[in-house]
């Protein structure tokens, strides 16, 4: 499984839903954990901040909670129609949405979240022949079972045979609820953005990769101390970056998505 990390500086460019989902089809066989950056809604939170007061404890709670929104953004731009994963409320008087489509078996993404350690399991076990739903509560928990990730949805056509890269969104509010307590979870201050949430949802997830996607240039070779000093990721970005064993890149989205836009 790869996480993917989509900056928030990207949310302005019209081109960002069909770029993305060919980058997505570009990493098949993989499944894909999205992890939504916080762009305008963040700094909408940022000016809360510095206008009240809030302190860095509430508002890191309170920037996690208004990724709800970054969340449903990306599910919808990367989502095909009929969507699967939140249907709009039914209006009075008219129709539901049609979203009656065959849904694919969940991928199996984290352990549980009140059971087990970080990084443990990737795959739950089958379940004994015969047994049932209650029986599964032993296993690893399957994504579409976790409060924190939304169900998976395929990005094309056809099972895994077919090429589908099956797709999660991370609800970055009610994950660092439940990693709260476990060894190595995040400070609650303004040195957590999303690029640390990306990090250790790689770990907890235990990713194959880990991929930001930004709107800058990062030179190769280029250490996270220094990455830090030029604002491409957060400060403590550095510390987390250093628990995990897979790979992390820097792809520079923006230059994928023609003129205009924030740099």
């Amino acid at each position: 499984m790869i996480v993917v990390k989509v900056g928030g500086s990207l949310f302005d460019s019209p081109a960002l839903g069909p770029a993305l989902r060919t980058f997505i089809e570009s990493l098949k066989p993989a499944d894909v954990l999205l992890v939504p950056g916080g762009g305008p809604v963040a700094d909408a939170v940022r000016e809360l901040d510095r206008t009240h007061g809030l302190g860095e404890e509430a508002s890191h709670w309170l920037a996690l909670q208004a990724l709800s929104v970054t969340k449903a953004f990306l599910e919808r731009v990367v989502g095909r129609e009929p969507n699967p994963l939140t249907p709009f409320p039914k209006k009075e008087g008219g129709t539901e949405p049609n979203t009656q489509t065959t849904t694919p078996q969940a991928p199996v993404l984290s352990p549980s979240p009140f059971r087990g350690e970080v990084g443990e399991g990737f795959e739950a076990p089958p379940l004994p022949e015969g047994k049932g739903e209650k029986e599964r509560s032993s296993c690893v928990i399957p994504i579409s079972e976790t409060s924190y990730v939304s169900s998976p949805f395929p990005s094309g056509r056809g099972g895994r045979g077919g090429g589908c890269v099956r797709i999660g969104v991370l609800d970055c509010f009610a994950f660092a609820l439940e990693d709260e307590g476990r060894p190595g979870a995040l400070p609650h201050s303004w040195s957590v953005t999303t690029d640390s949430i990306a990090v250790r949802a790689a770990l907890v997830f235990r990713a194959e990769r880990l991929i930001l996607l930004k709107s800058v240039d990062v030179p190769p070779g280029t250490s996270w101390e220094v990455a830090t000093a030029n604002g491409w990721v957060d400060t403590h970005f550095p510390q987390i970056a250093q628990t995990l064993t897979c790979p992390i890149e820097i792809v520079n989205f923006r230059s994928r998505l023609g003129a205009g836009g924030r740099s």
